[in-house]
């Protein structure tokens, strides 16, 4: 397959992502695939290896962290016997990443996400490519699958599965083990007007209309996050720069705040407990040895704040320089680089510390939702270099089950945590893998579809952001994927994940990307770019019967196109019957008139 041009993508520069778990990887790794299945090219991966990693055994912790390289062929069978040219067991290939604007890039992964481009439109070579770095160890040779491939600049040879770590051995048991935010709800930050003025102007008959619209907050020249973005059935809520808004679903108007931070936002939950509670991080200065270390607990409904505390740092090298969050029940994870600590999401209390275990395993990146996921990077510079997946127990710590990933593969993203679905890359093999467990960690399946997939990742460059790509939509038996739109219409793949095969794929009703969001009973919910003079669009696929044609739900008005189209990375949801779409980048630069969040409804 075609790689994209070897740079970064244009626009302005998204800074490096705030908060995270693991340490700094030493190369940039792919955060999702992007062409099908396992491609050449690794994200920031070492030339391909000349033989496949053996068999995974089941690999008690080892010392270090970090992802070691393996050399091996590529045109060795993989651990299940597939032959090169066919699909290997993972499916994916990694596709080439990017770094800091102006940074030499490192070559990449086939298949492997990068960030979107500003002006977003399907056709952009940088579309849904997001970066992302390789930070752990990978040693115990667990690969799953067929045949890796060389990345060899662009045939369609290239756009096939390549082999990952084997999981088929044995998961081994349970192993190893507040300042106020002085916000004083005032400021608007430049956020004004529910009424969107003329981007309704001119809509054509059947298409929806901008409910509401709000214009950006004021930002630094040099651009700042605008994270997260949380909807309930009373309001929806973004954060901004120094800022939390909220605006009632109905009609946009304001329903608390803002709260104004001292400091920048560095970090917040991309989920919303039960009970509709989020946690914001922010610095505890200004200077550039200040810490992500200040948590603050919101209610979404009210903006009531609850708890608020300091993140502590962990042993030497071991900082909360930067850190990332997450939610799993009642249960709040913050991850520093090499461990992380688990607070009771009601009262801010201490649970558990998630620290070294084994020889020398190092907690590099967590995942939450409907279960607790930790990565560590185990053994680092030495021969069992390697990265293992454990689940935890989200009120002890407890490791339920322990996964080693094979020597070579380093966990990138996971694209579901129940059931849990890996994105591996090798930076030897320069590929990228699928791989599904089962509840007890044991091998389920790996994607052994031969295509080019692209979900939309975003930057990880100081942590993995194993959560963070758009565009990927599981429920228990299914993985939907997008292809990788090259010349008109992309498709979205549904993956059974007992066999990693095929079940069907439906095709984009315009000639832009079509992105799974969500399932929704017995349909996949997706949404449809815009492009430059036309309206995205929401739609429904039925996931049972014969038929998987796209169903229109909501055609976004073409006179608000250029608005839709304009976010240089952005963030969306479908909930009852409204499309948000929100800013998670704002450039700083006023004669922009950046807007910073949108609803769209009939």
């Amino acid at each position: 397959m075609t790689q994209p041009p070897s740079q970064p993508p244009q626009g302005p520069y998204p800074g490096p992502p705030q908060g995270g778990f693991g340490p700094p990887p030493e190369l940039p790794q792919a955060g999702a695939p992007q062409t099908g299945a396992p491609q050449g090219t690794p994200y920031g991966a070492p030339p391909p290896p000349q033989s496949p990693p053996p068999p995974l055994p089941t690999v008690p912790p080892q010392s270090g962290y970090g992802h070691p390289q393996q050399p091996g062929p590529y045109a060795q069978p993989g651990p299940y016997g597939s032959q090169p040219g066919q699909p290997g067991p993972y499916g994916y290939a990694s596709a080439p990443g990017y770094g800091y604007p102006g940074q030499q890039q490192p070559p990449q992964f086939p298949g492997a996400p990068v960030p979107p481009p500003p002006g977003g439109g399907s056709r952009n070579p940088f579309k849904g490519r997001p970066a992302l770095m390789l930070g752990a160890a990978v040693a115990a040779l667990l690969v799953i699958g067929g045949t890796v491939y060389a990345v060899t600049g662009g045939s369609d040879d290239d756009k096939k599965p390549a082999a990952g770590p084997d999981l088929s051995a044995p998961a081994s048991g349970p192993a190893g083990s507040g300042d106020d935010s002085d916000g004083d709800g005032s400021g608007g930050g430049g956020v004004t007007g529910a009424d969107p003025g003329d981007l309704n102007e001119g809509r054509q008959a059947g298409e929806a209309k901008v409910l509401w619209s709000k214009d950006a907050p004021d930002a630094p020249a040099s651009g700042a996050d605008a994270n997260g973005m949380w909807i309930t059935d009373k309001v929806a809520v973004k954060a901004a720069y120094k800022e939390v808004f909220a605006f009632r679903v109905a009609d946009g108007e304001t329903a608390w705040g803002p709260i104004s931070f001292p400091q920048k936002i560095c970090a917040v939950t991309p989920q919303k407990s039960a009970d509709d509670k989020i946690v914001v991080a922010y610095m505890n200065g200004a200077s550039d040895r200040a810490k992500c270390n200040r948590l603050q607990l919101l209610d979404l409904n009210t903006g009531a704040k609850g708890w608020s505390g300091e993140v502590a740092d962990g042993a030497l090298f071991d900082s909360s320089l930067s850190v990332e969050l997450t939610i799993t029940k009642s249960t709040l994870m913050v991850g520093r680089s090499q461990s992380g600590t688990a607070y009771d999401l009601a009262t801010g209390a201490k649970l558990f510390d998630k620290v070294k275990y084994g020889a020398a395993c190092f907690p590099a990146a967590f995942a939450g939702g409907a279960r607790l996921i930790a990565v560590s990077s185990c053994g680092t510079a030495t021969s069992t270099e390697h990265d293992e997946v454990q689940e935890l127990d989200p009120r002890t710590g407890a490791a339920r089950w322990t996964r080693a990933i094979p020597k070579g593969w380093a966990v990138g993203r996971t694209y579901s945590v129940d059931p849990v679905v890996l994105y591996l890359t090798n930076e030897d093999k320069k590929s990228w893998n699928i791989s599904t467990l089962k509840a007890d960690g044991s091998f389920r399946s790996e994607v052994t579809v031969d295509e080019s997939f692209a979900p939309v990742c975003g930057w990880a460059i100081l942590e993995r952001d194993l959560q963070g790509c758009q565009g990927v939509a599981t429920d228990a038996q299914t993985l939907y994927l997008p292809t990788e739109a090259t010349t008109g219409a992309n498709e979205i793949v549904a993956i059974d994940l007992a066999t990693g095969k095929q079940k069907w794929r439906a095709k984009s009703p315009a000639d832009e990307s079509m992105l799974p969001i969500k399932v929704e009973g017995a349909q996949l919910i997706a949404y449809v770019e815009p492009s430059y003079d036309t309206g995205g669009q929401v739609v429904s696929i039925p996931l049972t019967g014969s038929g998987h044609t796209p169903v229109k739900l909501l055609q976004n008005p073409a006179s608000a196109a250029d608005v839709e189209n304009g976010f240089y990375s952005k963030a969306y949801d479908w909930v009852d019957g409204r499309f948000y779409l929100s800013s998670t980048r704002l450039s700083g630069k006023d004669e922009l008139k950046e807007k910073l969040m949108l609803a769209y409804g009939k």
